[in-house]
């Protein structure tokens, strides 16, 4: 309950609302990450009356908590599985990082279904640095997110290079542009993704803005392109985002590429150094499906 109420309070940011998803009592949820927060000697969240947010040891362990969750989640699937008699099949943990195209991901699911009937396919929401450490150990199979440092222990095999995004409002006075480079962002209010989600994106746009001499300035982080383009649409700044998170243009928004150097990012498909025959398999999939992806571009 600890781990599970610190996430939904993580991602909602109100205590009210996690306890709405939960279908617990807020004093509950409240309790289990004091519970948390005792255990580890630290506090998780900044508390006002009128807002919450992570702490800097908040943000640094959620990535671990989410990966941790999931994996007790695959543990209890995987038990009952085993109580209800099913130990003919296995299971293949897919996780996959925010902002990554899950369009190929559905297109390839259905495909290694047909393949491999007897195996168990379970798809997880996880950050790259999570999947590195649950391919490792063995509790995903393969994982789909951004090229990072640490890639030791693991294969990783490029699936495409996505260009950074500016969302513009429609009314802005840099909407007219058919690029932009990151000095002509410098010192805007930018919205993008947190760190703790996606590192190596994070890295990769700070990269941008250093080569340009620009000045990154990120008064908002959102968990999703809808969010940051919520913002977006209410005058707070410009987002930034990555062309595999878009699946539309959102409406009163210009979607606009970033030029320059360090402007793009490669997405890439994690197995382990063993990896199954479903993984494999999925693996190849996943890069056939990209590269033809790239040829109808």
């Amino acid at each position: 309950m600890e781990l599970e109420a610190f996430v939904t309070v993580a991602e909602e940011l109100h205590f009210g609302r996690a306890a709405a998803r939960l279908h617990r009592g807020q004093p509950t949820v409240s309790d289990a990450v004091r519970r948390l927060e005792t255990a580890l000697g630290g506090r998780l969240f900044h508390r006002t009356s009128r807002r919450v947010a992570l702490t800097d040891l908040g943000a640094a362990m959620l990535p671990d908590a989410r990966a941790a969750l999931a994996q007790l989640r695959r543990f209890q699937q995987r038990g009952r599985a085993l109580a209800a008699g099913d130990r003919s099949g296995t299971t293949l943990v897919v996780g996959h990082a925010e902002y990554t195209g899950h369009q190929l991901l559905l297109e390839c699911l259905p495909r290694l279904r047909d393949r491999f009937p007897d195996v168990t396919i379970v798809p997880e929401p996880m950050p790259t640095t999570a999947q590195l450490t649950a391919l490792r150990t063995g509790t995903a199979g393969l994982g789909i997110g951004w090229a990072t440092d640490g890639f030791t222990g693991v294969r990783a095999r490029v699936l495409s290079a996505e260009r950074f995004m500016a969302l513009v409002p429609a009314g802005h006075p840099l909407a007219g542009r058919a690029e932009l480079s990151a000095s002509e962002l410098s010192a805007t209010d930018l919205l993008t993704w947190p760190h703790q989600i996606n590192s190596g994106l994070c890295d990769r746009l700070l990269a941008a803005f250093d080569i340009g001499g620009a000045d990154l300035r990120i008064i908002r982080t959102a968990d999703s392109v809808h969010a940051i383009a919520a913002h977006v649409a209410a005058g707070a700044g410009i987002g930034i985002t990555v062309g595999s998170a878009l699946d539309h243009t959102p409406p009163g928004i210009r979607v606009i590429p970033l030029t320059g150097p360090s402007t793009t990012a490669d997405q890439v498909v994690l197995t382990p150094a063993e990896p199954t025959a479903a993984a494999v398999a999925l693996r190849e999939l996943l890069l056939h499906a990209a590269a033809e992806a790239r040829a109808a571009a």
